[in-house]
């Protein structure tokens, strides 16, 4: 199933720094207005446009035509759209490809090279990036992964839109913090693979969002017998 949503609201006041100011993190902003709409269908000016893809992976469409794909697969429909940006998070195999298409321009990682975590404050002009880890661990609670997993924020016409990724832990005050309002919140509710539901439905309380979009955190194992 594809679905889409339009999300309006006025556009922040802008500030004169060289680097671009997170509004999520510093001001509060109105509520958004939710309408049908279709990825061709064209936007009005202070909109957004978020269109469900599959899995985990929506596309967030600002009025000038950015677009950004959250945790990205390389698959993107049958149209041969090139996005702007894509977000990856390599905790499954449905949040992320080895093999992105090349003409992409900004591919983010969600996990860091290293032992330095993921980085990212990305400003496309209509549509700002960014991103705070969180830590991972296995599909049976071992092998914990330091800042293996990030939660990206994408901050366009006013509105803070946030993907929780493969979130597996409860966000501490200083990532609750650093990630700052989310309007709009993407949520993985496998009840399991990433959080026990009751957990995850805090951390939603939690951001007081005005739009809850659930999606699956990771896909069940696969069983067979003979």
């Amino acid at each position: 199933m594809r679905f889409a949503l339009i999300l309006a609201v006025l556009v922040a006041p802008a500030f004169g720094q060289d680097r671009t100011p997170s509004h999520c993190i510093a001001i509060a902003a109105a509520e958004p207005t939710v309408m049908p709409a279709a990825l061709s269908d064209g936007l009005e000016p202070d909109t957004v446009l978020i269109r469900y893809l599959d899995h985990a992976s929506f596309a967030i469409v600002a009025a000038d035509g950015t677009i950004a794909v959250t945790d990205y697969t390389g698959y993107l429909g049958t149209q041969d759209i090139v996005p702007d940006v894509v977000t990856m998070n390599i905790a499954h195999d449905t949040h992320w490809t080895s093999t992105p298409d090349p003409r992409i321009a900004h591919v983010l990682k969600g996990w860091g090279e290293g032992s330095d975590p993921a980085s990212h404050w990305l400003d496309l002009g209509s549509m700002l990036v960014r991103n705070v880890t969180t830590d991972t661990r296995g599909p049976f609670g071992e092998d914990a992964r330091k800042d293996g997993n990030s939660i990206f924020i994408f901050e366009v016409a006013g509105l803070c839109i946030g993907h929780l990724g493969h979130l597996h832990q409860i966000p501490s005050d200083a990532q609750y913090a650093a990630i700052g309002r989310l309007d709009v919140v993407m949520v993985p509710v496998d009840g399991g693979y990433t959080m026990r539901l009751e957990d995850m439905a805090g951390v939603v309380r939690h951001f007081r969002s005005s739009v809850v979009i659930p999606c699956t955190g990771s896909r069940p194992p696969r069983w067979t017998h003979s």
